[in-house]
């Protein structure tokens, strides 16, 4: 039987190359998101990969659509084994440029969409006593960066609120499983669409990595749910332990590099963000997986070797130890 999937966030990004992935299993593969027309072109490459698509346009935000979606997942291709929150939003500004409605704006989205896709998930999974859910998470939910309060606020929430539901889950001896993938800086398009006041074109930080090694971190998670989370790329665990050995450290180097380092030299995207509307509509159009920076992303990262490969997990977590260590000299220096 193949698996049920469902995916919120599907039309683009890191989402979309979700799909790609488990159409290319087989899967049926639920693709929820604001954007029609993305959703479309998604539903397109599932079924050409060999998978089984079904569109549901709702927004994370609002509970009653997420539920409407995951009964029409169920109604069409029955229980559903994988659901994975993945849809954000966000805004590139410093905190006191971004108004009140759209911080709300954001926290609704990139937190409260994962607390109602998780809430629908485990109404029908806790019954069965089966399913898991995956958060995507964010190196930013454990180490927060300047320009992108909402979005990690939001991102620290999840894990806390991951966290909590995990214990119960345990108290009551609960076959659902969940788990968090806890992404590094990713090429995809949100960076040409999101609302933004910095002065050029917002970019990730790099290293950056293609949204392909992303999926790949998020399906290993849902096949192997029973850790707390998983660290996708070799960055997102440097960063990690680059924060907890030396906080106020970072905290200095980053109130010193995190301006720049989030700008290209190009002037600013103009036109539409995807805020509070889509963007997969004219003028824009289906934006697909992939950003803007596909000359610099990597294909590949070799922390996922060593998370597919227990006896190498050791010494890999040595060495990020270790480079953490280097970083937060050089940060001194």
């Amino acid at each position: 039987m193949p698996q049920t999937v469902v995916i919120t966030g599907a039309s683009a990004g890191i989402g979309r190359a979700t799909a790609r992935l488990y159409a290319r299993r087989g899967a049926d593969v639920v693709l929820i998101a604001r954007g029609k027309g993305g959703l479309e072109e998604a539903a397109d490459e599932v079924a050409a990969l060999g998978g089984r698509p079904l569109v549901q346009v709702a927004d994370t935000a609002d509970p009653a659509g997420v539920e409407a979606a995951a009964d029409a997942a169920e109604e069409t291709f029955g229980p559903i084994d994988v659901w994975i929150n993945c849809a954000f939003s966000t805004v590139f500004a410093p905190f006191e440029e971004i108004t009140a409605e759209e911080f709300e704006r954001v926290t609704k989205v990139t937190y409260l969409g994962f607390v109602n896709g998780t809430r629908s998930a485990l109404k029908r999974m806790l019954p069965r006593d089966r399913g898991t859910v995956v958060q995507v998470g964010s190196a930013l939910g454990e180490r927060s960066i300047p320009l992108q309060a909402a979005y990690c606020g939001a991102k620290h929430a999840i894990n806390g609120f991951t966290s909590s539901l995990r214990t119960e889950l345990l108290h009551r001896g609960s076959r659902v499983h969940i788990t968090v993938a806890q992404m590094p800086a990713v090429n995809t398009p949100q960076f040409q669409w999101v609302r933004s006041r910095l002065a050029k074109h917002p970019m990730p930080v790099p290293p950056i990595y293609q949204p392909e090694v992303a999926a790949r971190g998020v399906a290993y998670a849902a096949d192997h749910p029973r850790r707390k989370q998983y660290y996708v790329g070799a960055t997102t665990v440097a960063t990690i332990w680059a924060n907890r050995l030396a906080p106020a450290l970072l905290d200095r180097y980053l109130a010193r590099t995190g301006f720049d380092a989030q700008q290209t030299d190009s002037v600013p995207p103009a036109g539409l963000d995807n805020l509070f509307e889509p963007v997969d509509r004219e003028p824009a159009g289906d934006q697909g997986a992939h950003g803007a920076f596909d000359d610099t992303a990597h294909a590949r990262s070799w922390q996922e070797i060593l998370v597919r490969h227990p006896a190498a997990t050791a010494v890999g977590a040595g060495a990020a130890v270790l480079g953490a260590v280097r970083g937060v000299r050089r940060l001194t220096s």
